[in-house]
């Protein structure tokens, strides 16, 4: 979502800000984080998420992704 918003394919955001988003552990960000990178959906490094492979993120997400990017969107 941060990235739908955004005109760079660079987010500024470090594991813990991600977690405390997610209502989640640091610890889990960067399990998470390390899979996307070794599947080539993102690079990251000291706090910059590059986004490399957008399909491949989208692969992951729930079906209520569409649903919160319309109610957004206004459509």
């Amino acid at each position: 979502m941060a990235h739908d918003r955004s005109s760079a394919g660079e987010l500024a955001i470090t594991h813990d800000a991600v977690g405390r988003i997610l209502g989640t552990r640091r610890a889990s960000i960067t399990i998470v984080a390390g899979a996307f990178q070794r599947a080539g959906a993102i690079r990251y490094s000291r706090g910059v998420v590059t986004i490399l492979d957008r399909s491949i993120l989208e692969k992951t997400v729930c079906e209520c992704y569409e649903t919160i990017a319309a109610a957004h969107s206004g459509t």
